[in-house]
């Protein structure tokens, strides 16, 4: 995936102000719209505008683009991090110009869920329910065997009585249920914008994501474990001790595994999300590890085993 320099897009300094953003816009929307237009490529100029006009005049939105964009030029390859998104709440009221399902696979992999929940207004004494807010939150595997508690670090847009957004800084307390998958959504209700009038707040989504961890792979509810071994233990059998997310298990190695086997330990994966749930299935997937000849002994032992062992690794390969 390529990164969008929305920017560029729109022709305008990283520091433009809002009115400079909304000016840029217009004069592009006045030259690409498909019905005035006669630009050969004005449908597709026009939703690369409409997109990045929904990001840069979103305040909150691009607060977390900013934060973003500062290592990457337009073109570059992209994958956006996992935690990139934690620490902003993203409003639900929409997205400004095109649709969302028009805008591209970048901006859906930064705030692809962004539109999630929407505002619901009422007339009646100028009540109006407060706006949903979306935002990640980064858990260890562990938080989904165990449940957790996180103290979570936002930056969320407020209005004053002018009509000017500003990003505040606010901490909440979160309690994570066993059993949460990657991907999510945990709904925190009331936690949104206070509504307006005796209207009542939106809710507060946060979106989970995994940290990553070396050994670990998770699959929905399936957990994938690297397991180290020495020669002996593969080639002989062995019981070892195979640290896993929720603890220590006592595994035994059948004699004769190969790097690459799977040992599946049903209902060792991330636990079901309620009683009776199904929980996944940990697979410990086998690697060999060989000492370092490093030593005279080592390599005595080596060159014993090249010696006496008929073993030839290629064999078979020979056309």
């Amino acid at each position: 995936m390529e990164f969008k320099d929305y920017y560029e897009t729109l022709g305008v300094a990283r520091d433009a102000s809002a009115e400079d953003i909304k000016k840029a816009y217009r004069k592009l929307a006045r030259k690409y719209h498909p019905d005035v237009s006669k630009e050969p490529n004005a449908d597709a100029r026009m939703k690369e505008v409409n997109e990045a006009n929904a990001v840069l005049s979103d305040p909150e939105k691009r607060a977390a683009y900013d934060r973003l964009g500062r290592n990457y030029h337009a073109g570059e390859e992209f994958q956006a991090p996992p935690d990139w998104g934690q620490g902003f709440a993203y409003s639900g009221s929409g997205f400004s110009g095109a649709g969302a399902a028009d805008f591209s696979d970048f901006f859906s992999e930064l705030f692809g869920h962004a539109g999630r929940g929407r505002s619901r207004s009422g007339r009646a004494h100028f009540d109006a329910r407060g706006e949903d807010h979306h935002t990640q939150i980064l858990l260890d595997l562990k938080d989904a065997y165990h449940g957790a508690t996180h103290t979570l670090h936002m930056r969320v847009p407020e209005t004053d009585a002018h009509g000017h957004t500003r990003l505040k800084d606010r901490s909440l307390d979160v309690r994570i249920p066993k059993g949460v998958r990657e991907g999510q959504l945990i709904r925190l209700a009331g936690q949104g914008n206070p509504g307006i009038g005796n209207g009542p707040a939106g809710d507060l989504y946060l979106e989970v994501k995994f940290r990553h961890h070396s050994r670990y792979r998770v699959e929905g509810r399936d957990v994938y474990a690297s397991l180290p071994l020495a020669p002996w233990e593969a080639a002989l059998g062995a019981t070892v001790a195979a640290p896993v997310p929720d603890g220590v298990l006592e595994v035994r190695i059948p004699a004769g595994s190969q790097s690459g086997r799977k040992l599946r330990l049903k209902g060792r994966g991330i636990p079901g999300a309620h009683s009776g749930a199904h929980a996944g299935d940990l697979y410990l997937v086998l690697e060999v590890m060989l000492p370092e000849a490093n030593t005279p002994k080592a390599r005595e032992l080596y060159e014993k085993m090249a010696q006496e062992l008929a073993f030839n690794p290629r064999q078979g390969l020979q056309s």
